[in-house]
């Protein structure tokens, strides 16, 4: 018997990783401060790649672009590209890009004694209960994020 869940309505947008030449680009040694302004540091530490930095696994690697505001609250907003990594060991409290009864989903994955839950970061939604009655199916933990400011 399948039992019926209702998921946040959200779509998960595949995106290849792409196999292209790296843009390597100036990685400054000195950390900049959000709150007040601080002296320029002179120097460039290294140079680094942003999909190799995000990217732990090239071969289980892939972007998902999140649509709905189910995560708000763990700060993934709608148009985020989710970095997944299908080989990383899942934990509980990863994020996870999730397959429950055939419908793609991104959720906090917590896992207890009691049972398994997908939490969302948004309290107008309900944890979702992993049951036996579920296909249920863990694609891959979502490693980082890249998120536009500006177009």
């Amino acid at each position: 018997m399948n039992k019926e869940i209702l998921l946040p309505s959200e779509t998960v947008s595949f995106v290849l990783l792409g196999r292209d030449t790296e843009t390597k680009c100036p990685l400054f040694a000195a950390r900049v401060p959000a709150g007040f302004p601080s002296p320029a540091e002179e120097h460039i530490e290294d140079r680094i790649s942003l999909s190799s930095y995000l990217n732990g696994h090239p071969d289980a690697t892939f972007y998902v672009q999140l649509e709905g505001d189910s995560m708000i609250d763990y700060n993934l907003l709608e148009g985020d590209l989710l970095v997944v990594d299908r080989s990383l060991h899942v934990r509980s409290g990863d994020i996870v890009l999730a397959n429950v009864n055939s419908e793609y989903t991104v959720k906090k994955l917590e896992i207890t004694e009691t049972g398994v839950r997908l939490l969302p970061g948004n309290k107008k939604y309900n944890p979702v209960e992993i049951t036996e009655d579920l296909e249920f199916l863990v694609w891959g933990v979502v490693r980082g994020i890249a998120r536009r400011i500006r177009q």
